[in-house]
């Protein structure tokens, strides 16, 4: 009788300090997430636009895909590490489906005006739906809350995923929708000298080379740093944000890239198999709020850019209420 009694109370207690453990996690990264793009948004309105002009090049150039070869050094990539990128795929397709869905179903409804009329307004609209901010946010979130091991599947869904499907994609429907005279295959080309997707190939060639202790250690104190200098960034960009005009068309894109999408394929990812951290950190992923790439690919096409900016804020604002969702949900 008392071992009958036992087991229930051995089960909850093992809840109980998974679910403690979570909630660390959470708060550690909400510290790491707040602090970070508050420092960011207070320096953005003090110093000169110039300056997180230069640190985004800093990091996009340098710092970043030294991070990125730095913890692949420590990630786990056994496994079906490959499906990272199809998930990647299946997810900006899948948001720009519902997307096209909603703009299709939207002209057969005539006091349905939510969404937007014109084809640059639509182009912001089914951007901020389908491309997500992996780089910045998506490898912070993750390094947090599920830790180095995994990092490689981050890495592939934004080298093979979000990189190719922005300025691929992406680039396609921009000029679609745009009425810019940017040069499409200059854009293409962007994405496949993209400084993340070469670091990813040096960092796979390289990571089984033993190096002296004293630069494990300092590739090690880069890669962490980045991860704070990207939040600093991102909140100095979003000190020069300041349109909230498409509060409910941005709605509707944000539910679709941040909720439908990571909802839907997260649980069909759990029904063919995919389990624990591999499918917390495609899941992370896949709820980043849009990219910068879709603010720069409105302003190279002449999309809504008053749109694309909405989207960024908003987005941003939301991920910070979705993540204990995830956590709950698929950690």
């Amino acid at each position: 009788m008392l071992t009958a009694n036992r087991q229930p109370f051995m089960l909850n207690s093992q809840h109980l300090i998974f679910m403690s453990h979570s909630v660390t996690q959470l708060l550690t990264l909400y510290e790491w997430l707040i602090g970070g793009v508050l420092i960011g948004w207070i320096l953005g309105r003090k110093l000169p636009a110039i300056v997180p002009y230069y640190l985004g090049k800093i990091l996009y150039w340098a710092i970043v895909p030294i991070a990125i070869m730095a913890f692949l050094r420590k990630a786990d990539l056994s496994g079906s590490i490959w499906i990272a990128p199809l998930v990647a795929w299946a997810a900006i397709f899948l948001g720009a489906g519902l997307a096209w869905m909603g703009l299709h179903w939207q002209s057969r409804i005539p006091k349905f005006n939510i969404l937007p009329q014109s084809l640059p307004a639509q182009g912001s609209f089914l951007l901020a739906s389908m491309v997500g901010n992996t780089g910045y946010i998506g490898f912070p979130v993750s390094l947090a809350l599920v830790g180095p091991q995994y990092f490689g599947w981050a890495v592939f869904y934004d080298g093979l995923g979000t990189v190719i499907g922005a300025y691929g994609l992406g680039v396609a429907l921009a000029a679609r929708f745009g009425m810019g005279k940017q040069d499409p295959w200059q854009l293409v080309a962007v994405s496949l000298t993209n400084p993340a997707l070469i670091s990813m190939v040096i960092g796979l060639m390289v990571r089984n080379i033993p190096v002296a202790d004293p630069i494990e250690q300092g590739l090690k104190g880069i890669a962490w740093g980045s991860v704070a200098l990207t939040l600093v960034l991102m909140g100095m960009r979003l000190s020069q944000l300041h349109s909230w005009r498409y509060f409910q068309t941005a709605s509707v894109s944000l539910g679709i890239k941040m909720l439908i999408v990571p909802l839907a394929l997260g649980y069909g990812l759990m029904l063919l198999g995919l389990t624990g951290s591999p499918l917390l950190v495609l899941v992370l992923q896949m709820a980043t709020p849009p990219a910068f790439a879709t603010l720069v690919l409105a302003e190279a096409f002449n999309l809504d850019r008053e749109l694309a900016v909405t989207n960024l804020a908003m987005g941003s604002t939301l991920l910070l209420l979705t993540l204990p969702l995830w956590l709950f949900l698929f950690g």
